[in-house]
């Protein structure tokens, strides 16, 4: 029988800037985002973050503990199409997983480290992908 591994990543993106973060864990459950969000918050501790958050159990667990800098904002359920994240998963499973198969997780992992850095230091290609319209005009107006 063949196991099953997994990973995830957690990433916050500025949608003005294209400025993206993340961090690979190793699981999707409430002390992996507290890990994320305590990272997130003392990256930017100057500045207000508004997270946009989808209806994932993991996002709003009562043991989450919101970092001060932190203000969550929620979508309606089952749209995850509206959370800009969601579309840099596509372009990274598109642009650097097509076709791809590892020898381990550790293999796949290293991979995954390296598209993730190339999208963070392409904060053009980033912003292209999150700042729509509607976003932006209901952050700056």
């Amino acid at each position: 029988m063949v196991s099953q591994e997994y990973t995830y990543v957690y990433a916050a993106v500025d949608v003005v800037s294209g400025k993206m973060d993340s961090l690979i864990l190793p699981y999707v459950n409430s002390d992996c985002m507290q890990i994320f969000l305590d990272e997130v918050a003392a990256r930017y501790p100057e500045e207000r973050i508004i997270m946009i958050m989808d209806g994932a159990g993991w996002h709003y667990g009562k043991e989450l503990l919101i970092p001060p800098n932190l203000r969550f904002v929620f979508l309606p359920p089952y749209s995850p199409e509206l959370n800009p994240v969601e579309h840099l998963w596509e372009e990274i499973r598109e642009k650097f997983f097509y076709n791809l198969v590892f020898d381990s997780l550790d293999a796949l992992e290293d991979h995954l480290c390296d598209a993730l850095r190339m999208m963070e230091f392409d904060t053009e290609k980033v912003r292209s992908i999150v700042a729509w319209p509607w976003i932006i005009n209901a952050l700056l107006n």
